[in-house]
């Protein structure tokens, strides 16, 4: 029996009213295939999704493959210094013409050795000279919309998709100290597949409600769940973000319990009390401390599957700091133990949503990020049921 049903889609309302009032998003849509394949539609192959940093490829030739919601794609700097996003799948039998990472002429395709250039351009086919009405230029690796934002690469599958910036011009402000797009760090490894759903963990992220619950103790009591606030956005603001006083300035989650790295020298006094949380579903978040930034980049794989990839960034000075790898040790180590925390939680609300006593919930005031969330989920979740109902 289907979920996408009129009354299913109708009681997403309830998500999107004011905190007070709302309550939690139906579980299946944590829990349903039928729905994950809904959501890939309306959402995934729809929206901008963030594929990493600038900075992994900085040379010609560097690339990198990714993936989002089962397509896989190869980042690459072609010789002009451009930047190019396209489909990794050959277009001649389906081969995959790039794994991993590395510096590279062109994609060899390692099956029947079908050659393309770096920004996608087939460039040889062999013994394909019989071939009836073959083009080389028809058979090039489909391209995808590629965009910088802060430093971060975001991709789209929507070829008429309109552009991410302007959509997130109310961001500018909160973000602009920080200079995100001049921070550096380490390209993280390959992705850790957790088995929930995508929403479980990116919610899990942005939730002030549970930080003196859950991480209660001296670690994580220095940013108060009673000091988190929720910013108003304009409607159809593609991200959204949370602010979290801290109990001092330069808090951060390491056993000194302030920065060990560089300060951002740019920011206020305020600034220099809070935390500040960036959200651009359904890919990238980000926990901005006064010296270093963690981001999240989840790749949703099926209801109860994803991907992510985990990394910091930190001044460029800081990089170069003879201590660098002590002081990332002591804050990876003290985030670990936190992060442990919630991946119990993540996996333990999975088992929860697929039980017939799952309940839509009430929410607590601190809880505003989720209803922050509701509302991006249900704006494209009800443009998703449109284009059904055609």
């Amino acid at each position: 029996m289907t979920v996408l049903t009129r009354d299913f889609f109708d009681s997403f309302a309830s998500s999107v009213r004011e905190t007070e009032v709302a309550e939690s998003l139906p579980p299946a849509c944590y829990t349903s295939q039928e729905f994950f394949g809904f959501e890939k539609e309306a959402i995934f192959m729809r929206e901008w999704l963030c594929v990493g940093r600038e900075d992994w490829v900085p040379n010609t030739g560097d690339y990198y493959t990714f993936s989002h919601s089962g397509e896989p794609i190869i980042i690459a700097r072609a010789q002009d210094g451009s930047l190019n996003a396209m489909s990794a799948v050959c277009q001649h039998r389906a081969m995959l013409v790039a794994e991993g990472r590395g510096n590279a002429r062109g994609f060899l395709c390692p099956y029947h050795h079908w050659s393309y250039a770096l920004d996608g351009r087939l460039v040889a086919a062999p013994a394909m000279s019989k071939t009836c009405n073959f083009d080389k230029a028809q058979n090039s690796l489909p391209k995808l919309k590629l965009e910088s934002w802060h430093g971060f690469l975001f991709v789209n599958f929507d070829p008429d998709a309109e552009p991410l910036a302007p959509r997130l011009a109310c961001l500018e402000p909160v973000m602009a100290n920080y200079a995100v797009a001049d921070l550096k760090g380490p390209q993280p490894g390959e992705p850790t597949v957790y088995p929930w759903n995508w929403k479980v963990m990116f919610e899990n992220n942005n939730d002030g409600y549970h930080a003196n619950r859950l991480h209660h103790g001296p670690l994580h009591d220095i940013v108060p769940s009673s000091l988190a606030s929720f910013p108003e956005l304009p409607e159809g603001t593609a991200g959204y973000y949370r602010l979290n006083g801290s109990t001092h300035p330069h808090a951060s989650f390491n056993p000194t319990l302030k920065a060990l790295f560089e300060v951002f020298p740019d920011l206020t006094e305020e600034e220099r009390n809070r935390v500040l949380f960036v959200n651009l579903p359904p890919s990238l978040s980000m926990v901005v401390m006064n010296d270093m930034v963690l981001y999240l980049i989840l790749d949703a794989r099926a209801a109860d599957s994803h991907g992510l990839t985990m990394g910091t960034l930190v001044t460029a000075g800081a990089m170069q700091d003879e201590l660098y790898d002590l002081k990332m040790k002591m804050n990876e180590e003290a985030v670990t133990e936190i992060v442990g925390q919630d991946l119990h939680v993540d996996l333990m609300v999975q088992a929860g949503l697929n039980s017939r006593f799952a309940p839509r919930g009430r929410y607590s005031w601190q809880e505003g990020a989720q209803r922050q969330f509701n509302l991006w989920l249900v704006d494209r979740y009800e443009a998703g049921r449109a284009q059904l109902a055609q």
